[in-house]
């Protein structure tokens, strides 16, 4: 088995990446966005070439069809045909509780997983949409399904439920499930195989922070607690997410603004979180130029960020009984100094001491960025889902 090709199917976009599992080398990826839209297009990245192909693109068959045709076809094909790929690997979102690992996709595993739809109504049918697209195309094919819920499985019932009556968990299957499950598993991994230790007895806190942010401690190599709850809503501040806050809140504000269900989704969903406390950007660079060019809100959005993170290390540590690496990942765990820095300060009294020079020298590389007597060890991981997914469907189709 030599060649796999990843696909993270969205609603209205297909991310893939081809992958040599020789030296597990990219041998191309690209990405194909606003499906269904007038003005869609695919990204590619192969040959030492990037280029962006304008083409209508209805729906996702057709998605991943234009991707076959750009790996086999003209100057960017890197296959001559498409019976060199040896499988597919599909980042599948919400597996509930039926899946705590990854599995071969079969119609029954299929059909299993088409019953967590409700727990993921925009990506679950956006995931099954891609595996049927391969399916049509490539009928005899081997496809793997990668959740991003399944490394979270392993979370004692006193971490995963809420104190709401227990028949809503019995009927609905409401409790905390979390997600980027594929990049904590990932980087809980690799940042053992840098550190040249073992994941047995070691507790690590593991912070993915991008425009969605989680945080895991893993301890023995599993996950025993994440931020993300039944939803990708719970937890840290995320981009445009509000995390964390008073359900009571969300009712008084329905009341008050005669918001419904669905807008009152969209607010704690896309119009929070960085974007909704700084009342700008909920990219992280733009809140950084606010706070210089003096902007009182983004100086706010940026330590109430922080702020969050902090509390969750902390709490991770006191749930597993202290703290041995904490990792940052992530478009802004990777290159954001300035989170860094404002997640561990006042960290000292359980044994972090940040290297401040490592810290600011640090962007997207694997390093420790703790000073050589820190008795907690602090690191940058860059994370590779894809990879984790390409790995996953070769030890499952050999």
């Amino acid at each position: 088995m030599k060649k796999i090709l990843v696909l993270n199917c969205g609603s209205s976009s297909i991310k893939y990446a081809l992958y040599d599992m020789e030296d597990q080398s990219v041998i191309a990826s690209g990405g194909i966005e606003k499906i269904g839209l007038p003005d869609s297009f695919i990204k590619v990245k192969a040959n030492g070439q990037k280029v962006q192909i304008d083409r209508e693109i209805a729906e996702h068959t057709a998605g991943v069809q234009l991707i076959f045709e750009v790996l086999t076809t003209g100057e960017y094909a890197v296959l001559k045909h498409l019976d060199e790929l040896d499988a597919v690997g599909h980042r599948m979102v919400h597996g509930g509780e039926k899946f705590n690992k990854s599995v071969l996709l079969t119609p029954e595993v299929m059909e299993a997983f088409a019953a967590c739809n409700d727990l993921a109504p925009l990506h679950n049918p956006a995931n099954i949409k891609g595996v049927n697209a391969v399916t049509a195309l490539l009928p005899n094919i081997p496809q793997v399904g990668v959740f991003d819920t399944a490394f979270h499985q392993t979370m004692p019932d006193y971490a995963y439920m809420y104190a709401l009556p227990y028949e809503q968990y019995e009927k609905y299957g409401v409790r905390r499930y979390g997600f980027h499950g594929t990049s904590h598993r990932y980087v809980s991994q690799r940042v053992c195989e840098f550190l040249g230790v073992k994941p047995e007895g070691k507790k690590i806190i593991t912070c993915h922070i991008g425009n969605g942010a989680s945080i895991a401690a893993v301890k023995d190599g599993k996950c025993v607690d994440t931020s993300m709850g039944l939803t990708p809503l719970e937890g840290l501040i995320m981009g445009t997410r509000s995390g964390d806050i008073d359900a009571g809140a969300v009712t008084f504000i329905m009341e008050k603004e005669g918001l419904d269900v669905h807008e009152m989704s969209n607010m704690l969903n896309k119009k929070s979180g960085l974007a909704g406390i700084s009342e700008g950007s909920s990219d992280f660079r733009d809140i950084l130029a606010g706070i210089a060019a003096g902007n009182d809100k983004a100086r706010l959005a940026k330590e109430m960020y922080c702020y969050r993170i902090k509390k969750y290390i902390g709490q991770y540590a006191a749930a597993m009984g202290g703290v041995d690496i904490i990792l940052f990942t992530g478009g802004a765990g990777e290159n954001q100094w300035e989170v860094r820095d404002g997640a561990t300060k006042g960290l000292e009294f359980m044994g972090v001491k940040m290297d401040d020079e490592k810290n600011r020298a640090c962007r997207a590389t694997e390093a420790i960025l703790s000073a050589d007597d820190s008795k907690v060890t602090v690191c940058c991981i860059p994370t590779d889902e894809e990879l984790m997914i390409a790995l996953d469907t070769l030890e499952l189709t050999k």
